[in-house]
């Protein structure tokens, strides 16, 4: 438990420090230490590069959480908001926002597309009451794929406002101003409530039998941190669009470094993801000259994805 502690308190630092570096690195020539006082530096270190760390730090954390939740409530290391269908919902309902409403309630269809579909996904691909891997995946992929052909039909009768669903469907930071970063820090409260469940969730991984007979209110459980993981992966595709991996990717890191807790994975989880997804945002407006982090992301997810399948079914 110390070494959990521990390992909070440095990615802490760490994420400190992650912000403070990537608002100094950018292709404009700013300097990284010290202000001239020029309005131009101050515009470009304040007003676009730093709501832009923050928001992709909060979005990140968001993901992890919500992978972590996921990865718990499912009793399996392949859940993920992306791989399950959960930020497809997401986008669908943000572009639905953005079609008929004007980009209106555009978090709040986010969070319904959220949650009708991680209900969607967990009520296919559960089986007397038990959810295999190869099942959730599946039905993660056939529920996205539904999505996605809604989201093309909406694409085909977009007229001006295709860019902007195109800009939620790749993932990334491009316009984020103070407005999104307020909307994002709701994240953080959501995100730390799931806190007050990590018994539950360390319960619940012994088997959901064993957690009803430890009096664990097991239907409470689920549909609250399904609601409460719905909420977050709205949040982000809201903010910065449909962005995979992250919270497939963190847990897993975080359960060699702190273990299996959730009172210690969770936090630790979002710390990383923010850290991961900040550092992956500047990758791509540097390096990448702009291009999506949802494109960095699953360069760095697929592999890491295709390496836990062969583990998984080679045992």
């Amino acid at each position: 438990m110390h070494k959990g502690y521990a390992a909070i308190i440095v990615l802490a630092a760490l994420a400190a420090a992650t912000v403070v570096i990537c608002t100094g690195f950018g292709p404009a020539g700013v300097p990284f230490f010290g202000m001239s006082g020029n309005d131009t530096t101050s515009l470009i270190l304040f007003d676009i590069r730093l709501p832009r760390v923050i928001a992709a730090m909060l979005v990140g954390a968001g993901l992890a959480a919500a992978g972590v939740v996921m990865q718990g409530l499912f009793r399996n290391s392949m859940a993920d908001p992306y791989l399950l269908g959960t930020s497809s919902g997401g986008a669908l309902g943000a572009s639905l926002a953005i079609v008929l409403l004007g980009g209106a309630f555009r978090s709040i269809l986010a969070f319904i597309g959220c949650l009708a579909a991680s209900f969607i996904v967990y009520g296919i691909a559960q089986k007397g009451g038990r959810v295999k891997v190869e099942q959730l995946l599946l039905t993660g992929i056939a529920v996205s794929m539904f999505f996605s052909a809604i989201l093309s039909a909406l694409m085909y009768s977009a007229g001006q406002n295709l860019h902007q669903i195109l800009f939620w469907l790749m993932g990334g930071f491009w316009n984020i101003s103070w407005d999104d970063v307020k909307l994002g820090i709701i994240i953080l409260p959501a995100s730390l409530a799931l806190l007050l469940f990590s018994r539950e969730l360390n319960i619940f991984s012994m088997g959901e039998d064993d957690a009803i007979h430890l009096g664990v209110n097991v239907e409470r459980l689920k549909i609250f941190l399904l609601a409460a993981s719905s909420l977050i992966t709205g949040l982000a595709v809201a903010i910065a669009g449909c962005i995979g991996f992250v919270g497939l990717i963190t847990p897993h890191i975080m359960r060699f470094v702190v273990g299996p807790d959730h009172r210690v994975l969770i936090p630790a989880s979002m710390l990383a993801g923010g850290i991961l997804l900040a550092l992956s945002d500047t990758v791509a407006r540097t390096v990448g000259n702009e291009v999506p982090v949802g494109v960095i992301t699953a360069f760095l997810g697929a592999p890491f994805f295709i390496w836990l399948l062969k583990r998984r079914f080679s045992t």
